[in-house]
């Protein structure tokens, strides 16, 4: 517990301008502190506010969660091997519901074996610093005025620039995606027949083709030596 009060504190702070972009996207106080609760993912929920306003499908909501969330995949399986053998499956499935990457981050660094319950305690004390700044994000975005709620929105722009300036410093291939995806997406926009798509499908497009392609180009070379 007290190793998620910090991630608490960052959750809440990040959440509020979510609850913002939940507001314009139609969204109550409550509906969207439900949605926080539930989900566990900013870049998940942002993307699926996003599509919600434009008036996206189903399924291109959907789909776009899919991919907006696919590495908590690779989370889980990496968490499996951290458990003991003989942790149950309601344990594994509790634990599942909250993979975020910060409580993966401490529960990974934990010596030896993970016992479930510490992973409980980081997530009662985390999860509702997300769901609370979602809901008081609603809330101030209905009373503060609208310039001011439009400032206060591009927060959650500057958490995704933190996130991607320094690993694009340390690596030229992810400063060149990232430059790619910029001008492509712009492109996209701009283009006569690309700029009808949905917005939510040029995304889903964007990412799977710009993600392949990295892969194909500049896969990640495993490590040539593995102790054990």
């Amino acid at each position: 517990m007290r190793d998620g009060i910090p991630i608490c504190l960052g959750y809440f702070a990040v959440a509020f301008t979510l609850g913002i972009a939940a507001k314009n996207a139609g969204f109550t106080a409550f509906q969207a502190m439900i949605t926080s609760l539930t989900i566990n993912a900013s870049a998940g929920e942002f993307a699926g506010f996003t599509l919600i306003a434009s008036g996206a499908g189903y399924l291109e909501v959907a789909v776009m969660e899919i991919i907006a969330n696919a590495r908590y995949l690779l989370m889980s399986c990496s968490l499996s091997q951290k458990l003991p053998a003989e942790t149950s499956v309601l344990h594994r499935l509790l634990i599942s519901t909250d993979v975020t990457d910060e409580i993966f981050g401490v529960s990974m660094a934990v010596k030896g074996m993970l016992n479930p319950y510490y992973t409980y305690g980081v997530i009662v004390v985390a999860a509702p610093g997300w769901a609370l700044g979602t809901f008081l994000g609603v809330l101030m975005g209905n009373l503060l005025p609208v310039r001011i709620v439009r400032a206060l929105s591009v927060g959650l722009y500057g958490m995704f620039i933190a996130i991607i300036v320094p690993p694009a410093r340390k690596s030229k291939v992810i400063l060149g995606v990232v430059i790619v995806s910029m001008l492509l997406s712009f492109a996209f926009s701009e283009l006569p027949v690309l700029s009808s798509m949905a917005s939510g499908t040029r995304t889903i497009l964007l990412t799977v083709v710009i993600a392949a392609a990295a892969a194909l180009l500049f896969p990640v070379k495993e490590e040539a030596q593995h102790e054990g």
